[in-house]
């Protein structure tokens, strides 16, 4: 039988309660509905482990500032959001990430992870050996910079002499970490769980792309920045524009392949360690990039978490009574 661990972050000899928060892009901002019902019903986690977005918000959740990062998400357009893109020629990714990282730095600056109250992993990636990198140390930012690199997009992150991408290409929903940073009761949040529910037809290339899944890539700050070079600006349009007749365009391509392997990943790695409870939001209508969309994705996480209220409880009780 296994001891259960109990400390003073756990009080009144209950179970410590780890939160697994799954990457997803812009879906992330569930995650911000869950915790959000999470503290209102009287669950506080003292394990958080993040990957790619759900680090983002479970960092700044674990520093004290979900409010400030709720502001922002609150805040967001379409044009917000491609103003935030630093787009670049010559990088390992389209987006240098130096904009986000100072929006993160505003609130997060002098964080570390080990000072934080709440215990915190970031899962990163290594570039070149695909090892799955556990950041428990260091400066906050730094690690969620890494732990949302998606490849492609966002440069890599050199940590500790290794270049660091998504901790997405690993481990979508990082159960296995939370528990071993000592949760007892590990509640996870599956943005992935739903996007088969979608529809997504692999055979059909020829259909025309949902515009809220696919949304037309305005870059007009991007030709201003690159000083005028509209011509390469035209031909990155040509990239990610509507497909043609015969063929599936590259945005839709990316997207789909970056869904169906969100999915099979995250279905190995639950099977291989399930959560004690698993929350998944509705979001399979919800794009990648639709951060925009922020009101409607957090209040999806609320609804999903309302949901599961009782199993947590249950899940809670019997974890008492194994010891």
């Amino acid at each position: 039988m296994n001891e259960l661990s109990v400390d003073a972050d756990a009080p009144n000899g209950r179970p410590k309660i780890g939160l697994a928060l799954g990457g997803g892009a812009a879906r992330g901002w569930a995650h911000i509905g869950v915790l959000e019902v999470l503290h209102e019903a009287g669950f506080k986690p003292d394990v958080i482990a993040g990957t790619s977005i759900g680090a983002v918000v479970g960092g700044c959740f674990a520093a004290g500032k979900l409010g400030e990062l709720t502001e922002f998400a609150m805040s967001l357009t379409k044009r917000r959001v491609v103003g935030l893109m630093d787009f670049h020629i010559g990088g390992a990714g389209l987006i240098g990430g130096g904009r986000l990282k100072r929006l993160l730095e505003r609130d997060l600056t002098g964080e570390r992870i080990e000072t934080l109250p709440i215990r915190f992993v970031a899962i990163a990636t290594e570039l070149g050996t695909g090892h799955e990198i556990w950041l428990t140390q260091g400066p906050l930012v730094e690690a969620l910079g890494a732990s949302y690199a998606l490849p492609g997009v966002f440069d890599p992150v050199k940590l500790g002499g290794r270049w660091l991408m998504d901790g997405a290409l690993v481990n979508p929903v990082p159960v296995t970490a939370a528990r071993a940073l000592g949760a007892d009761v590990v509640i996870c949040v599956n943005l992935n769980s739903d996007l088969t529910g979608r529809g997504t037809t692999i055979q059909n290339h020829n259909a025309e792309p949902d515009p809220e899944i696919v949304p037309e890539l305005d870059l007009r700050p991007t030709s201003r920045w690159l000083g005028g070079i509209t011509g390469a600006a035209r031909r990155v349009r040509g990239l990610v524009g509507r497909p043609s007749e015969d063929r599936p365009g590259l945005a839709g391509v990316m997207i789909d392949a970056f869904n169906i392997t969100q999915d099979r990943i995250s279905r190995s790695r639950l099977a291989g360690d399930p959560p004690d409870v698993m929350i998944g939001p509705k979001l399979g209508r919800m794009g990648l990039f639709d951060f925009h969309r922020a009101e409607e994705t957090i209040e999806f996480g609320r609804q999903a978490t309302r949901r599961m209220l009782d199993d947590i409880d249950a899940a809670i009780a019997g974890s008492r009574l194994s010891v």
